[in-house]
């Protein structure tokens, strides 16, 4: 069992999976927020110690012209990561569960400005932690920020959910041959440019020694649960 995990969970995951005129946002749906707020909470119930890096996809996917200002352009994600948060936080805290929203940059009417220190106590004292504001830096995703909180809080393991069953060694998308890689290590990973995460997050988890990375599909968010629990779902990338 894991004591404590970094969980990266997709804006999308939020997100009506059909837009219609009876949703009351493009960006949320409520029973998928719900939804991921109960599988946040039943992966906390197990006992460990859970810290949600947050996506913005639903919100904001970056640039919509080649002239745009990308560093505007990720600020704006950025702060699409943190709106979510706070809707997780309350689906979380109305589940009866203590929630925590950290933010990379300083933002205190609304968040706590994250300090490693300061997440530890919150998860060590049964809270759930969201981690948002990506890394606090333009040019690196919420992939590699996942990665970095979970050097500093000393996770066992990050949790990586995508819309297929785990790593393959081509895009099964686009190529039907694609096989699924159920073991592999960091530096495999990287040498050879697979890319389910970013390879600046491989490269991270591999200096700081995290133990595993579990990439899975997280269309069903038991598998969240499930994969905490030992189930031999998806792909262990390790040292």
């Amino acid at each position: 069992m894991y004591k404590r995990i970094i969980l990266k969970l997709s804006g999308e995951t939020l997100a009506p999976e059909h837009f219609s005129a009876g949703n009351a946002s493009h960006s949320f749906e409520t029973g998928r927020v719900e939804r991921a707020a109960k599988a946040i909470v039943a992966l906390s119930d197990l006992g460990v110690q859970v810290g949600v890096v947050m996506g913005g996809g639903n919100i904001w996917r970056g640039r919509f012209t080649d002239e745009m200002n990308p560093l505007l352009a990720d600020q704006m994600g950025m702060l699409a990561t943190i709106i979510n948060a706070l809707c997780v936080q309350d689906a979380i805290q109305r589940l009866g569960r203590g929630a925590a929203v950290f933010t990379a940059q300083e933002m205190t009417r609304f968040a706590e400005l994250y300090r490693a220190d300061r997440a530890i106590a919150r998860m060590e004292a049964g809270d759930i932690v969201l981690l948002a504001g990506g890394s606090g830096n333009p040019f690196f995703t919420t992939d590699t920020a996942a990665a970095l909180r979970a050097a500093e809080l000393g996770a066992d393991a990050v949790f990586k959910g995508t819309t297929v069953d785990g790593v393959y060694d081509a895009d099964p998308r686009k190529n039907p041959d694609a096989k699924l890689i159920k073991d592999i290590t960091y530096q495999e990973t990287i040498d050879r440019g697979l890319k389910v995460m970013d390879t600046s997050a491989f490269q991270l988890c591999k200096e700081q020694r995290i133990p595993a990375i579990r990439v899975f599909n997280m269309d069903d968010l038991d598998n969240i649960v499930r994969v905490a629990q030992g189930a031999d779902i998806g792909t262990v990338v390790h040292m």
